[in-house]
């Protein structure tokens, strides 16, 4: 069974089974055909709990136990294991290998496991949560103790380098409870690197852009710009490159003229952590100087949906007279059944009506959806466009907070709000308030996205936006309407 996986940044990944494991191929790079197509192959296993196989001698003894291992089939709670086997690189003639073959193997993994924790190969069930133990056999399975759901990384194949898997630790890709030197001068046994491993929660919480790149295709034109710098001309101008667009080949997500969460000239990681913290006082409330938000128009987060086929995508509200252009991919109506060894690139490249600029602009679009009568209720902000145009002039003025419109597929759908809420009104009735605390405020004007389907999918992509803008948030609040009896918006 083949299988298409989206990635957050637009690329696609065609997963196949093949002999002993699974071969995840690059779409993006295969821009021919290949014997052997770009991409990597893992090997997933499954290994009962030693408990399950207890053998004894004819004096009884019990043996030493062992792991049994078997065929991947569904995801188990704590049994499964993976390791990525071989890869295969494109041909230098198409692309510059990568600048860190390290970077590049952790992005291998973490699309490996981006398919694997949202359980979209082959349609898999996830685990049950429940764990049964001694003291909880007799209990029934909802008052069991819930675990976290892992999965081990084992030192094989490409990670039984000495300098690799250490590395991935670092990056905070895959971690380990055995937090110790060990007794191996020369670390040749991999002591303390055996027991690896991704649980769920870490996962979800590392930000794509932390992995993600593109690599850079191989050139062999020479460069439209002028090796030495021009003198200047009696207009005081320099030399005309600078108003020279050139698309240097594929970006990912964004183009370079659109900035947007993976945009990288550079075919680079786009992720930079947090500053130190800096307090100031705002109405006599301590708190952190806030970093600046995202520019207008600018898309922040973004994410397929495969249970609507569409991409879910939040970008910053806009002053501009037209409608911010949507460049980042599309669900399409491309069969999602491929050869295993297709040259065809898919997904991100099928432009839809979401992609062309026919929508309004956001002002007209806050103006539509404030007077209707349902928002207006709840928001209060009906009356003529002078009246929405001064709303979203001081949204995007706010210290504390930032205007977002919320799309699928680039159609803008919703208006919310996302603030600090420490120095937030509502931090004010909140005891213990962290400086970390977030919250947002929520509308959806466009009836046909309407549903708790829908609610329950960007509702949970705000709040997941929320914990990877900085990981030292803890909790995302929600304030709706007393009389709001539906929660459904």
């Amino acid at each position: 069974m083949v299988n298409l996986v989206h990635l957050p940044n637009g690329q696609t990944i065609t997963v196949s089974p093949v002999f002993g494991g699974l071969f995840f191929k690059a779409n993006d790079l295969n821009i021919h055909h290949a014997v052997f197509p770009p991409g990597w192959t893992i090997v997933l296993q499954s290994e009962d709990n030693e408990d399950d196989h207890v053998l004894t001698t004819d004096n009884d003894e019990a043996l030493p136990k062992k792991h049994h291992i078997h065929r991947y089939r569904t995801p188990t709670l704590r049994n499964d294991a993976l390791f990525i086997s071989s890869i295969s690189n494109p041909s230098t003639s198409d692309f510059k290998p990568a600048s860190s073959p390290s970077r590049q193997i952790a992005m291998m993994l973490w699309a490996t496991l981006w398919c694997y924790r949202k359980a979209d190969y082959g349609g898999k069930p996830y685990p049950n949560p429940h764990s049964t133990t001694e003291a909880s056999l007799k209990l029934p399975e909802i008052a069991r103790p819930k675990g976290e759901w892992r999965v081990r990384i084992k030192r094989e194949g490409i990670f039984k380098g000495r300098h690799l898997l250490p590395k991935l630790e670092r990056m905070g890709l895959i971690s380990s409870e055995d937090s110790y030197v060990g007794n191996d001068a020369c670390d040749r046994t991999g002591e303390g690197w055996t027991e690896m491993f991704v649980s769920q929660r870490s996962f979800w919480q590392l930000d794509a852009r932390i992995f993600l790149f593109t690599l850079a295709p191989s050139l062999n034109t020479p460069s439209p710009f002028p090796s030495r710098p021009s003198s200047p001309n009696r207009e005081g101008n320099g030399s005309p490159r600078a108003d020279i667009h050139v698309e240097l080949g594929p970006h990912g997500l964004w183009s370079p003229a659109t900035p947007g969460p993976f945009t990288s000239s550079s075919h680079l990681p786009t992720y930079y952590p947090p500053p130190p913290p800096q307090y100031v006082m705002t109405n006599h409330v301590r708190h952190p100087i806030r970093p600046k938000p995202p520019r207008q128009g600018e898309t922040f987060y973004t994410r397929y949906i495969p249970s609507f086929g569409q991409y879910l995508s939040f970008r910053v509200a806009s002053q501009s007279p037209k409608s911010p252009k949507h460049n980042g991919p599309v669900g399409s109506t491309t069969p999602t059944f491929l050869p295993p060894h297709s040259a065809v690139s898919v997904g991100s490249q099928f432009s839809t009506l979401g992609s062309m600029s026919i929508q309004s602009c956001d002002l007209d679009l806050l103006h539509t959806w404030m007077n209707n009568p349902r928002v207006s209720a709840a928001w209060g902000a009906s009356g003529p466009i002078e009246t929405q145009e001064r709303m979203l002039n001081t949204a995007l003025n706010n210290k504390n907070s930032f205007p977002v419109i919320g799309c699928w597929d680039g159609k803008p759908f919703g208006y919310f709000e996302i603030y600090w809420v420490k120095e937030d009104q509502l931090g004010r009735y909140i005891q213990d308030v962290s400086d970390w605390d977030r919250g947002f405020h929520v509308l959806v004007g466009e009836e046909e996205f309407r549903g708790k389907e829908r609610v329950k999918v960007w509702l949970s992509a705000l709040v997941h936006y929320c914990w990877l803008a900085d990981q030292r948030t803890q909790r995302v609040f929600l304030e709706p309407r007393v009389d709001n009896e539906k929660y459904e918006w």
